[in-house]
């Protein structure tokens, strides 16, 4: 028999928008933002909104001119990671 626990994990996110990594909550369609992140470079610039790991919502301005980069991660499962905006965590007065 193994002592061996099983460690629960999720799949992190991370999308770089110019250099500058930000890692999505897990309920993000990822989808759905490449969808957007294409149709924001079809203009001369256009804001996308997104929800980033603490529960904080994110607008980030795409032009023809941004570079992004998606990258996947599994990582141990962290339970306050909801994307509920309502719910933020990780703040200065956040000491879990």
């Amino acid at each position: 028999m193994s002592n061996v626990e099983t460690v629960q994990t999720m799949v992190q996110i991370e999308v770089t928008f110019d250099g500058r990594g930000f890692l999505l909550a897990q309920d993000q369609d990822l989808a759905e933002l490449k969808h957007q992140i294409e149709q924001a470079l079809t203009t001369s610039g256009t804001f996308v909104d997104l929800v980033v790991v603490g529960n904080r919502k994110l607008s980030v301005l795409i032009t023809p001119r941004s570079h992004v980069t998606i990258t996947e991660a599994t990582v141990p499962f962290d339970a306050r990671d909801t994307g509920d905006v309502d719910s933020p965590f990780g703040g200065y007065y956040d000491l879990r």
